[in-house]
């Protein structure tokens, strides 16, 4: 990848199929084609990019420039600058979709909660399928984490179809239907907002009901544009996202430019996508995301730190960060983080040498997180800054004026920007904070006035060992002392009261000076 020099904004650099980075491990093969040979696309179509199924991409034909016009919808009655209904009009299509069995899918593995609300809709004669994220995974053999379910009732009907429904939303209502802890999102299938005539093309509303085509239409990957109709047994694909699904490629639906436009925070929903899934991102779909990348700085902040949470957790986040990096986003979510890894040549050595291990750190997340270690949001969060704070605190590599303070009101210093832009809570902020100025406790055994013990009976302790142990983790180094927290952890659990009273007074209890002579 080509990058930018010292803090110079990064070069986009063409995304090859195999983008050399930490991805998931691959999912389930289907058993069968998703897509029956005589329904394919052609491996080469107009206008819709690379389509090889090996590692390298096509070169292009001789006497054609990728970007020098914009690329023919794939489902447009009419071109963009033919139509007055606004930028995402060109996607709408009357055609008739894809109905194909889904012969990969077993009925045993749908959800019967999920089911049931599908069920009863139709049987009020409604129309109900499956969608989006569920669609997509049962097809690739893995388990849906929910199931969402669109339908042409609108939300007072769905309401007083379930009891156990609630209604939600303020910009665009849709019903919780619960059972136990279990939620069906249900929704009305929606359609693309019209233009405000002012140019913009960021979506600030969209609420307008529509059809089952029109509600696939406005959905951001053509691989999460399907519906499965339950009782039938059959995928309806009305934006060609079979093909895409099988191909294991992910593409924007309608003109790239144009859908992340309209909502920037898309280009992080392909980073998590194309990280977690093992796909690989259309060539002008990545184009687009380098293009668009520097408005994600409009776009919501507490949205955009909610999907790098995400990001965070998803136990891909070493390869995600470096993906949005490569397209610029990184940039503008987490500026600090992106100058950070970016450390200038010529510049202090230990600069690169945290720059490393903030990647490191981000690979031992990954890695617990694949054998089933779920990171607090606090924990998250101090991994993103863990290491600036580090920065700040060394005399040698500080950036900031004046004495560092100590390391809380470093951590205040480094994280209140970002926590009074995400307006997060600030419980799980401070809690952040507090792990990281607790780090240095950790090496702090042997010194006579501070008690492991009552250190391990803190509220944050569980949290910040984690941390301690990422960090360890990713240096390489020092895990017996990580194992004889853990054993301190344990005999802190079962301490009586009197064995903790016993270390308080010893704590308070400070040594003797000695006296002094006095001056003759």
């Amino acid at each position: 990848m080509a990058r930018g020099g010292g803090q110079g904004r990064l070069e986009c650099s063409p995304l090859s199929q195999s983008f050399p980075l930490y991805h998931s491990p691959s999912p389930l093969s289907p058993a069968s084609p998703l897509v029956p040979p005589s329904k394919r696309r052609p491996a080469s179509s107009e206008g819709r990019g690379s389509r090889s199924g090996g590692g390298k991409r096509k070169g292009k034909k001789k006497g054609t420039s990728r970007g020098a016009g914009p690329r023919k919808p794939r489902a447009s009655a009419r071109k963009p600058e033919e139509s007055n209904a606004g930028p995402t009009a060109e996607v709408v299509d009357s055609k008739e979709p894809e109905r194909l069995a889904a012969e990969v899918i077993h009925p045993s593995s749908l959800d019967k909660d999920a089911l049931r609300v599908v069920g009863r809709l139709q049987e009020r004669g409604f129309e109900a399928y499956f969608v989006g994220g569920c669609v997509r995974d049962l097809l690739i053999g893995r388990r849906p984490k929910d199931y969402d379910v669109a339908t042409s009732a609108r939300p007072g009907q769905v309401k007083r179809l379930f009891k156990n429904g609630r209604i939600i939303g303020r910009r665009f209502r849709l019903v919780h239907v619960t059972f136990g802890h279990k939620i069906i999102e249900t929704a009305t299938f929606r359609q693309a907002p019209k233009a405000q005539g002012t140019g913009d093309l960021l979506i600030t509303e969209d609420n307008e009901y529509g059809t089952a085509n029109e509600d696939a239409q406005r959905r951001d990957f053509t691989v999460n544009g399907l519906f499965l109709e339950p009782r039938e047994h059959e995928v309806i694909d009305y934006v060609e996202g079979l093909q895409d699904l099988e191909d294991r490629v992910l593409r924007t639906i309608g003109t790239p430019k144009l859908r992340l436009l309209e909502d920037p925070v898309r280009i992080m929903r392909a980073v998590k996508f194309a990280t977690r899934l093992d796909f690989r991102i259309e060539d002008e779909t990545w184009d687009a995301m380098c293009s668009v990348a520097p408005e994600l700085e409009r776009s919501a902040p507490p949205r955009v730190f909610e999907e790098v949470l995400r990001l965070m957790r998803s136990g891909t986040a070493m390869g995600a960060f470096k993906m949005l990096r490569a397209c610029g986003a990184l940039r503008s979510i987490l500026p600090a983080q992106d100058i950070h890894l970016g450390a200038r040549r010529g510049g202090p050595e230990e600069d690169h040498l945290r720059a490393e291990l903030f990647w490191r750190l981000l690979e031992a997340l990954d890695s617990e997180v694949h054998q089933g270690y779920e990171p607090t949001v606090a924990v998250v969060i101090a991994v993103l800054f863990n290491e600036l704070v580090e920065r700040e605190v060394d005399p040698q590599t500080r950036t900031r004026r004046g004495e560092p303070g100590d390391r809380m009101s470093v951590c205040r210093a480094v994280m209140d920007p970002l926590f009074e832009a995400t307006r997060l809570n600030r419980r799980e902020f401070g809690r952040a904070q507090r792990l990281i100025a607790s780090q240095s406790r950790f090496q702090a055994l042997t010194n006579p006035s501070f008690s492991p013990l009552l250190f391990a009976r803190q509220e944050d302790f569980p949290e910040a060992l984690d941390l301690f142990g990422l960090r360890e983790k990713a240096r390489g180094v020092g895990w017996d002392i990580f194992e004889a927290w853990q054993e301190i952890g344990k005999r802190a659990q079962v301490a009586s009261e009197d064995e903790l009273e016993m270390e308080r007074r010893r704590v308070r209890r400070r040594p003797k000076r000695g006296r002094r002579r006095r001056r003759k």
